[in-house]
């Protein structure tokens, strides 16, 4: 009997997180069965590496347990081989590993709905309604090594974000220092993954003229007067480093006023949403942004009017609070609103339809 089976998996960007900024990898997986009869009885599973030409200097090739590891600068990749019976289950293991990792590598991170690809960032799983959507978006599940920490409604036209939907849970941690921007608003066939400026140059073949026409850079931000980068979604509301990195991506910003920013907005991030979610099982909060009439960088990027938060809390199966506040970006004042009435004013900002942010079970008064 003549098998003649090759089951193929294309893993792109393979280890691309351990790697580093250096390296690019696309590898193809092969597992062979045997032929005909008298041929060998070994099933195999064989990997060709892609890499880079300069990425080849450095690959060195090593033997171990009847497999080879290809070894570029200490990160793996196996091209393994297995006799069947007992030992056919480490291999198909292995398929199973990689086929799961195809999987998760195919999701895109620039989506088509929120409700689809990550609704847990919003109060029972319903995003804001349609009302608050611009001319040309970008729905974002924001991604850092391969996991979601919170959703953006992006404006690509006048690339800032509408607003940021997360998880409310302070933590103290580290603050990071390194920027991140959106692979993916360029193209699907791009990482998934918020990456570094310098690592889409560098190793995707992308200009910076490319990457800017989809987005914000950090060209964009640099010799403000009175304005800095205002998060909508705080790294402080996050439990750890990784969640706080992923909040510094420029489609999380916008330019806020500097004393607005540094004064009664900190204020009511660190304070009064401590004070506000007292007794809250969990809190979902969605955080926003007004398009003003005036733009930084040469007209490309957007100074919202007013900058606006909103939160839903459940304190248990029966009983929801909810609150808002709103904030003029050229005054240091915050006002402290009902979440109804942080529709109506959103809703007379926009002047369109009816603004409703939460579900109709989290309560306006």
């Amino acid at each position: 009997m003549t098998w003649n089976n090759y089951w193929q998996y294309f893993i792109y960007e393979f280890l691309g997180s351990q790697l580093g900024e250096d390296w690019r990898i696309q590898s193809k997986c092969s597992r062979i069965r045997p032929g005909g009869q008298g041929q060998s009885s070994r099933s195999e599973i064989q990997c060709e590496g892609l890499f880079p030409i300069d990425a080849l200097t450095e690959l060195r090739e090593e033997a171990f347990d009847r497999s080879e590891k290809l070894n570029p600068r200490g990160s793996e990749i196996y091209r393994v081989s297995k006799r069947p019976s007992l030992e056919i289950l480490p291999t198909m293991l292995l398929l199973l590993q990689v086929l799961v990792s195809c999987l998760w590598l195919s999701r895109s991170e620039v989506v088509t709905s929120f409700e689809s690809s990550c609704p847990q960032f919003f109060f029972r799983e319903t995003p804001p309604n349609e009302a608050l959507e611009p001319e040309n978006p970008a729905w974002i599940c924001q991604c850092y090594k391969n996991q979601y920490y919170f959703a953006t409604l992006y404006d690509r036209n006048r690339r800032i974000p509408v607003y940021s939907a997360y998880l409310y849970q302070p933590q103290p941690s580290r603050r990071p220092k390194t920027w991140l921007v959106e692979p993916q608003l360029m193209g699907p066939t791009y990482p998934k993954s918020m990456e570094r400026e310098r690592t889409l140059l560098k190793n995707f073949n992308v200009s910076l003229e490319q990457l800017s026409e989809s987005q914000a850079i950090l060209q964009d931000y640099k010799n403000l007067t009175g304005l800095n980068r205002g998060h909508l979604n705080p790294s402080s509301h996050h439990p750890d480093f990784s969640s706080g990195t992923a909040t510094f991506t420029l489609t999380n910003i916008v330019p806020q006023h500097e004393k607005l920013n540094g004064g009664a907005w900190k204020n009511y991030e660190q304070q009064t949403m401590i004070r506000m979610t007292q007794g809250c099982n969990i809190t979902y909060a969605v955080v926003g942004a007004v398009p003003g009439n005036n733009y930084i960088a040469k007209g490309r990027v957007n100074k919202p009017s007013h900058i606006w938060s909103s939160a839903c809390c459940e304190v248990d199966t029966s009983h929801r609070k909810a609150w808002a506040v709103i904030a003029e970006n050229d005054k240091n004042e915050v006002h402290l609103l009902t979440l109804g009435e942080l529709e109506d004013r959103l809703t007379r900002l926009y002047r369109r339809d009816q603004v409703f942010l939460f579900d109709s079970n989290c309560p306006r008064e």
